[in-house]
């Protein structure tokens, strides 16, 4: 599905913000893979330009690869960008360039859908998700592309359905060059935990696409050369379970029809490990990884941010039900909650060991609009308006201390010993868990062997020779070499050096505490 033309042709450039660095983002993993520059191809930017009219020019900037230029500027009519609150300096400063060239531009995303008022000086707000607000906003650009008056707000109050979405223009990204590809399955999530803003965005029925969909999405990746692994960008990918049930016999079917050369992977609620009918499935798909919001590991903590479902079966048996699936489980936890006394940082150290988690994303508790805890903390007067701090929430312990706890949980959870010792487990008791893949022409082809060979010798010079860790490095790596296990080294190596790095960073202070601050900071590649 396309918006309609009206015979005017408008040539758009669409560009998306580069990313203040970030725990999830892995830019420390980037040098020692092949090529890659960026973490995920933009569902949102890419989805609008496949929904343009089809006579209308579109050119996609990925701003992490490489800034948008003059030619650029002078070749566009009108701009386009997305983005989160992460990237908000960098959304402005797209804005600020645009503006120089008199374009006019249009914002949208969730972070302008939530905070409007983050973004004065854009021309168009689009708020809400891809439906009337976007058709107007097109209709308006064919009437007018100069910028207007003042700043025109415009709201989705019906929305496309996803089953008439089109596929995202992946053709204009490097696909290559991105660390993983993305996919959107569905959109909204059932539950409403008190600090997640997904049920106030998108709803708490979720929406779906069609298994067709999915299927010709996933090839239209692999015609545009995304040959590692795509992770499914839904807020819960068992929202709606009985859909996912229906769609993961066709991820099967798929995956024996391309020979297994993509890994899958997606984010999904702890409670999964009730159904192992959805587990077996998922292990025939390939699913290699779910991000699960464990949020904490203390039942009264996780009673009062109404996430009770995390309690449906206890937190370490369901990580190990996971695991023996073949799934790696990835973890989400909140640190600041108003539960959180002087020894929660000990026993969040205690849970990661136990747990055997090797990637903990550790977040300070941030308030973000269209959320429960904004409502009750509002009434309660404790949402602090300082751009300098890392939460905007008025902690019940002093927020030096939790600071102080998060930059210690950092620094130990990602000592190399540790994490190393936590891969091992991985390796030995969930990735040895997944099912046998064939062996296909193009996996033992000489360019994906090559691809290899140039990965392992990145990773043994970078962190083998130079790394300031090399005897943990090379103690697991020679065990894994001894194995045959090519796939684990790498893998684990990768990521391990990105977790390592990114959390020497935060313990000393360079990193937001939370990847929803409103604390601004520079980006990691400064634009042109």
């Amino acid at each position: 599905m396309r918006a309609e033309s009206n015979g005017t042709v408008r040539r758009i450039l669409c560009i998306f913000p580069r990313y203040t660095s970030a725990f999830g983002t892995f830019e420390h993993a980037y040098p020692l893979t092949v090529g890659v520059q960026a973490f995920m191809p933009p569902q949102g930017l890419l989805l609008i330009a496949a929904y343009l009219p089809e006579d209308w020019p579109v050119r996609f900037i990925d701003e992490n690869i490489a800034p948008a230029t003059s030619e650029d500027f002078e070749w566009a009519e009108a701009v386009f960008v997305s983005g989160m609150h992460i990237q908000r300096q960098q959304l402005n400063d797209i804005c600020r360039r645009a503006h120089a060239f008199d374009l006019p531009v249009a914002i949208g995303g969730p972070s302008v859908s939530t905070c409007p008022h983050y973004y004065p000086t854009f021309d168009y707000l689009h708020v809400g998700e891809l439906g009337d607000a976007t058709d107007e906003l097109i209709a308006r650009l064919a009437r007018n592309v100069a910028r207007p008056a003042r700043q025109v707000v415009l709201k989705t109050n019906n929305r496309v359905a996803m089953t008439d979405f089109p596929i995202p223009s992946y053709e204009l990204a490097e696909m290559k060059k991105y660390f993983l590809g993305s996919i959107q399955y569905s959109s909204g999530c059932p539950y409403q935990c008190e600090f997640c803003d997904i049920p106030g965005l998108y709803g708490r029925n979720p929406r779906i696409k069609t298994p067709q969909q999915i299927i010709a999405e996933l090839d239209r990746l692999r015609e545009c050369g995304m040959t590692d692994t795509v992770y499914f960008v839904d807020d819960n990918f068992i929202g709606n379970r009985k859909a996912a049930l229906d769609l993961l016999p066709h991820l099967v079917e798929w995956q024996q029809r391309t020979g297994y050369v993509v890994r899958l992977a997606c984010e999904a609620t702890l409670n999964i490990a009730k159904r192992p009918e959805i587990l077996e499935k998922m292990r025939e798909a390939y699913f290699v990884t779910i991000f699960c919001g464990i949020e904490t590991p203390d039942p009264e903590a996780l009673r009062s941010i109404q996430k009770d479902h995390n309690m449906m079966v206890p937190i370490l048996e369901g990580v190990r039900t996971i695991n023996s699936y073949g799934i790696e489980v990835v973890s989400g936890i909140i640190m600041g909650l108003d539960t959180d006394t002087p020894n929660t940082g000990d026993s969040l150290l205690e849970f990661v060991e136990e747990s055997r988690i090797p990637l903990l994303t550790i977040n300070l508790l941030q308030a973000l609009p269209k959320t429960p805890l904004w409502d009750r903390l509002e009434r309660e007067g404790r949402l602090v308006h300082d751009e300098s701090r890392d939460s905007n929430v008025e902690f019940m312990l002093p927020y030096d201390q939790v600071i102080g706890a998060w930059k210690r949980c950092m620094e130990v959870a990602y000592q190399p010993e540790r994490l190393y010792a936590r891969y091992q487990h991985q390796c030995e008791y969930t990735y040895a868990n997944r099912i046998k893949v064939p062996i296909s022409p193009e996996l033992k082809s000489w360019a994906n062997i090559k691809r290899g060979l140039i990965m392992l010798r990145n990773i043994f010079w970078q962190i083998g020779v130079l790394g300031d860790y090399k005897r943990v490095f090379w103690k697991f790596a020679l065990g894994r070499l001894r194995r045959g296990d090519m796939e684990g080294l790498i893998g684990s190596a990768i990521i391990a050096h990105h977790l390592i790095e990114f959390a020497r960073g935060a313990s000393r202070g360079h990193h937001n505490a939370s990847n929803y601050s409103i604390r601004l900071r520079e980006a990691t590649m400064p634009a042109e």
